[in-house]
């Protein structure tokens, strides 16, 4: 791991991984078309250049990106902090969840043969199962700890109290929730509550799903199969409201050297030594734009100016298209 990105801990007994992460879903859903044999390439230059802990999960192009990712660290899987999710299916009738203990059991088995690993160093219950109490699900994911097939857990997008109550069953690693400069919601009762824990935070989308780089300009750069075509914040007058941020965003960097996705990355590691973001990329030039985010240094006074820009109220739109995309024990879960 090059000393460039450096190393950072999440949770209390000590996961130790690169400072910043790879998502890896792109590759395989959501983003448009991907190329293989770039994605391919992409993860290999992320563990060169020590970005080591990647992402994915096994609904992320229905298991394809669990056997993309296997296939990208064969034979380097010493380097690799790999993280996989569960309890998350796509049907017709939307996004299914379901957290039952022999669920989990099924989800892990498919997910090792889809990684062709022997263990998995961070296993995340996706979202929580309203119909399932978290105590049994945490604890069908205790056993695959104590059984040796993964190392540590996680939750992603869980409220304060599942996040308690699953801490109660076993030590959770880390928590993996949207954070950026223009989705700030965890930073209310969540973060307090992991932190309190000792609880890693890992921001998922922490470029505004690519809108904080400046690269998108109109609705029109999205492709038809690109999930934010149909996004509320990447639509007409919210898409207009939005874009005055990243410019904003930019004109700062500019002043620190640095493109705005780069201070935009930049300012989610600064957050804190628990948070380690991992942005979502399927090109090596991307992947190399931000890794180079580990360099950025911000002070005070820029952060302050940051924070003024970005208030956690400064998006326009909600983050998913409609209230299926808002499951489980998210911020956003309709009443």
């Amino acid at each position: 791991m090059t000393s460039a990105i450096g190393t950072r801990t999440l949770g209390t007994d000590g996961l130790v991984v690169s400072a910043i992460g790879l998502g890896c879903m792109g590759m395989s859903q959501s983003y448009g078309p991907a190329d293989r044999a770039e994605s391919l390439a992409t993860v290999h230059r992320a563990l060169d250049l020590g970005v080591t802990f990647l992402d994915t999960s096994d609904v992320y192009g229905s298991g394809h990106n669990e056997e993309l990712v296997g296939e990208a660290v064969a034979g380097r899987r010493d380097e690799v902090q790999l993280a996989t999710k569960f309890s998350l299916t796509h049907t017709d009738q939307g996004v299914r969840i379901d957290g039952r203990p022999e669920n989990v059991r099924a989800c892990a088995e498919a997910s090792l043969r889809r990684l062709k690993v022997d263990v998995i160093d961070l296993y995340y219950q996706h979202r929580v199962d309203p119909q399932v109490p978290i105590e049994d699900t945490v604890g069908a994911m205790a056993e695959l700890v104590a059984q040796g097939k993964v190392r540590h857990l996680g939750l992603s997008e869980a409220s304060a109290a599942s996040i308690r109550r699953a801490v109660a069953v076993h030590p959770i690693a880390a928590l993996q929730s949207e954070w950026s400069l223009w989705t700030r919601d965890l930073e209310g009762e969540v973060l307090g509550v992991a932190r309190e824990l000792g609880i890693g935070i890992v921001p998922f989308s922490p470029l505004g799903r690519g809108f904080l780089t400046g690269a998108i300009t109109s609705p029109d750069d999205f492709g038809e199969d690109d999930f934010r075509r149909n996004n509320p914040r990447f639509q007409g007058e919210a898409f207009e409201a939005n874009l005055r941020l990243v410019e904003a965003v930019r004109d700062i960097a500019v002043e620190k050297g640095a493109t705005a996705g780069q201070l935009a990355l930049a300012w989610v590691m600064a957050q804190g030594r628990d948070v380690v973001p991992i942005p979502g990329t399927k090109r090596r030039s991307y992947l190399e734009e931000n890794a180079g985010a580990a360099a950025i240094e911000l002070t005070a006074d820029d952060l302050a100016r940051l924070d003024a820009i970005a208030p956690p109220d400064v998006a326009v739109g909600g983050r998913y298209p409609d209230a299926s995309y808002s499951y489980g024990d998210s911020p956003e879960r309709p009443a």
